[in-house]
């Protein structure tokens, strides 16, 4: 089990990086973690044949661990509405009266699950790798912990502590964490990781064995500060130090600027444009974050309509339409397609209605039940500035609570709108505003080589450099 002195200190990253590692021994293995909290989801198929919802990271470990994705893997994903209410979603569906209960009622309903999803997974696999939340030592959360050391009693675990060294005072992290655990926690503490190292490790002497005294816990490893490692974040964080790839050779430097509101979810679908050379991502939350780019993309979003009206709050609407009346290209997922359409329909008040910013002839109505699909698309012959993007096929996954079609009447007065694919794509007539309700497509490698030359970094290459950072970094 991977645990963390904080949020950020490199749980999710470690974890998949032992996934890989205990693969490559020729184990089989599988990731869990008990409960996540994220907008950064994955549709992955269930045990009767339908589709559900498991938090990204375990997604990714899954991949590194070479498992097919199960929603055992994440038994509990809560992904925030608002800052004090998120969506309960167990063992891959929406949970509506879980969502209703209060935070600390919830751990006696979910126990059994996470618990059952737990074993079911230790009876499949070799090695279960789990992954914590947050910090162990909440202790004001510890009576209702279903995550951290709950889940450590529960079966046994070998436990690691990591820490980031990066933003100081990792050695009290460390120490202080492990002080507050109680005794019998702290004898599942098995070792201690430096994370994010940069330096000279042999300035570290005697920290390690002062805390080595005093906890009768080693560290373990040192890691060093890995930038453009290829994996998304746990919350699909970036800044521009580490997403500006270098041009290639005659090639200028693309900016493209994805919009952050404050609601954002699945961000971890842009790894891979991070990954191309001469690309460069940069957030957007006010206008000066938008002139001069390339791309503009609206993002998914976990409330369109708090999100679109927080969007227009800082005059990104008239920044993005004045983009698009220029001839640029703009790009729309799930949430964002439905913001580029003329007006959002909310019969059963789940969004609150509203116009859009008019670049598309849609219009969306929300529903109380939510879609949740996997599939293979192919794109439909297109103009304009996606036109590289015709014809081609890729697998791609749908997550949204609401349903698009074609304003007929306005269509006809902009001169008609190009299906791209039905009832999950459209573009303008002008071809250079593309909306559609497909995640995921930045990862096909058909997509990368129609619009890049295929110039990323593969999964398989990142798995394969952390799998060997393990064999170098651990005693």
């Amino acid at each position: 089990m991977v645990l963390g002195t904080t949020s950020g200190a490199g749980k999710s990253w470690l974890a998949t990086a032992l996934c890989a590692w205990y693969r490559a021994q020729g184990y089989r293995v599988a990731p869990f973690k008990a409960q996540n909290m994220s907008n950064n989801a994955r549709v992955v198929a269930t045990a009767d044949g339908g589709y559900g919802e498991i938090g990204s990271a375990q997604y990714f470990q899954a991949l590194a661990a070479g498992a097919v994705p199960d929603v055992r893997m994440n038994p509990l994903l809560l992904k925030p509405e608002a800052d004090t209410h998120s969506q309960v979603v167990l063992l891959g569906q929406v949970d509506a009266a879980l969502t209703q209960m209060p935070w600390r009622a919830r751990s006696q309903h979910v126990w059994p699950v996470i618990a059952g999803a737990l074993d079911a997974l230790r009876q499949e696999v070799d090695v279960v790798v789990i992954e914590g939340a947050g910090s162990p030592a909440e202790i004001n959360l510890s009576g209702s912990d279903v995550v951290n050391m709950r889940v450590a009693r529960h079966c046994g675990a070998h436990a690691l502590l990591v820490s980031d060294i990066d933003r100081g005072g990792a050695f009290a992290h460390l120490y202080g964490t492990w002080a507050l655990l109680a005794p019998e926690d702290q004898r599942l503490i098995k070792g201690f990781v430096l994370n994010k190292f940069r330096g000279d490790a042999s300035l570290l002497a005697p920290a390690p064995e002062m805390l080595q005294k005093m906890t009768g816990v080693p560290v373990v490893a040192t890691i060093p500060m890995v930038r453009n490692h290829g994996l998304p974040e746990e919350d699909g964080v970036f800044d521009d130090r580490s997403v500006v790839g270098a041009p290639v050779a005659g090639q200028a430097l693309r900016t493209i600027a994805i919009v952050a509101y404050p609601r954002i979810s699945n961000l971890d679908e842009f790894q891979t444009l991070k990954n191309v050379p001469g690309v460069r991502l940069v957030w957007a939350r006010d206008c000066r974050d938008v002139d001069d780019v390339d791309w503009i993309v609206l993002p998914g979003s976990k409330a369109t309509g708090s999100d679109l009206r927080w969007l227009r709050s800082q005059g990104l609407d008239r920044a993005i339409c004045a983009h698009a009346q220029a001839g640029k290209p703009v790009l729309g997922i799930c949430g964002g397609l439905q913001m580029l359409g003329e007006s959002l329909i909310d019969p059963a008040d789940v969004q609150g209605n509203q116009p859009g910013l008019g670049l598309l002839p849609l219009v969306t109505v929300f529903e109380e039940h939510k879609t949740v699909r996997y599939g293979e698309h192919q794109f439909a012959p297109l103009k304009g500035a996606w036109n590289a993007l015709s014809d081609v096929a890729f697998h791609a996954y749908e997550i949204h609570q609401g349903q698009t079609r074609t304003y007929v009447a306005m269509a006809e007065a902009e001169g008609g709108v190009q299906t791209a694919i039905a009832n999950l794509a459209w573009a303008n007539a002008k071809g250079n505003v593309l909306g559609c309700y497909l995640h995921g497509m930045f990862e096909s490698d058909a997509v990368m080589y129609a619009l890049w030359g295929g110039r990323s970094t593969s999964l398989h290459s990142v798995f394969a450099h952390m799998r060997d950072g393990v064999s170098q970094w651990f005693e």
